[in-house]
């Protein structure tokens, strides 16, 4: 059943009234047995031992929790709360299952059993012939903005990084027990769906109430959580929601991330207001993004020019360097560096080529609590 659609003057007044920088953290996690390295749907289960501990989530596939964590002014205390959730949950579940973190399972079928849950009737019902391939993991980061005018400015800004930050964050390589010739092939599963992808720009507050009273009236955006695009405005919150990461294999990989994606918004923040670019060109980016992740290259998006997307990154790293300096935040943006050279994806593709594809599961769960391992 459709929501109401909140009004352009209740979007805008959740974001004059949102904190400044502050960021959270969903972090999607793989349920796998563990004697055969497979998703295991046993999330409900799990979910009833946890005491109704509000840090974990049910969501769509019967395969995955989700950790959420609180709004942290300093990313380092948000990643603080994410590596406690990550121990916490692993005592809980240890024995029933192994916990791992990346955009896909590297095993078993990609179709899987889908939880029966009140939120996700609709998807089920309506996406039924692609929805058990939804087996999918984001790193989704939250980072507040304040002043409506601004965050709709770093929202229109922000999208033509979209596709630097899915190549630096790609972790889905190896699928279905094979190299799938993609750094990550999450988007493209997510893709079964609509509203995926690089969103449009908004011109106004009006413009975004305008989609989504069209989405309640037509009944394909039923509610303003369905507009599941790589980047959306989250009134409930205040914040951009950034959903183009992959899950990250360790704590250190998520905290990379989630600086690089706060260090962004303040960025852009305190920039000059830059022209829209069409997205189509965006979506060219962001499909070598999803290809070949760090390893590929990338077109200026004016000029067309094109260079290596580690050149790419390289050269937003040291634009954003200042800025993590003052959020204290330095230290995991040179570890996002490092994964510039050597991320998840690239990783799975050597170990898949040297060990094959239960190596790589091995890979994600020793991973999961050990923050530095290689």
């Amino acid at each position: 059943m459709a929501q109401p659609s909140p009004s352009s003057a209740e979007l805008s007044a959740a974001f004059d009234a949102a904190p400044a920088f502050t960021v959270g953290i969903e972090e999607e996690l793989m349920l796998l047995d563990p004697l055969t390295l497979e998703l295991a749907p046993k999330a409900l289960d799990l979910l009833e031992s946890l005491d109704g501990d509000a840090r974990f989530k049910a969501e769509l596939p019967a395969s995955q929790l989700e950790i959420v964590t609180g709004p942290h002014a300093d990313v380092n205390d948000a990643i603080a709360e994410l590596s406690t959730g990550r121990r916490d949950l692993a005592a809980q579940v240890r024995g029933e299952v192994c916990l791992a973190a990346a955009g896909v399972s590297p095993l078993g079928s990609g179709v899987g059993e889908l939880n029966d849950l009140p939120a996700y009737a609709y998807t089920r019902r309506e996406y039924a012939p692609v929805a058990g391939r939804q087996l999918v993991c984001a790193l989704q980061v939250h980072v507040a903005v304040n002043g409506a005018e601004t965050a709709l400015r770093v929202y229109n800004a922000a999208l033509s990084y979209l596709p630097l930050l899915a190549a630096l964050a790609a972790n889905g390589a190896v699928y279905e027990g094979r190299d799938t010739g993609f750094a990550s092939i999450r988007p493209k599963l997510s893709e079964l769906l609509p509203r995926q992808g690089v969103p449009p720009a908004l011109a106004s507050w009006e413009d975004f109430a305008a989609l989504l009273r069209w989405g309640a009236k037509s009944g394909t955006v039923p509610y303003p959580g369905a507009w599941w695009w790589e980047l959306r405005p989250r009134p409930r919150y205040g914040t951009l929601e950034f959903r183009v990461p992959d899950s990250q294999r360790t704590i250190a990989e998520a905290a990379a991330i989630a600086a690089v994606v706060q260090a962004l918004v303040v960025w852009l923040a305190e920039s000059e207001v830059r022209e829209a670019v069409p997205t189509w060109r965006i979506e060219e980016n962001r499909w070598s993004a999803c290809r070949y992740g760090v390893e590929g290259s990338m077109a200026d998006l004016e000029t067309g020019a094109v260079r290596s997307t580690r050149w790419h990154l390289n050269a937003l790293m040291e634009a954003l360097a200042p800025v993590a300096d003052r959020l204290g935040s330095r230290s995991s943006l040179e570890y996002a560096a490092e994964m510039v050279e050597t991320n998840g994806a690239v990783t799975q593709r050597q170990i898949a080529r040297e060990d094959g594809a239960v190596a790589v599961a091995q890979h994600l769960v020793q991973g999961f609590l050990n923050p530095w391992s290689g």
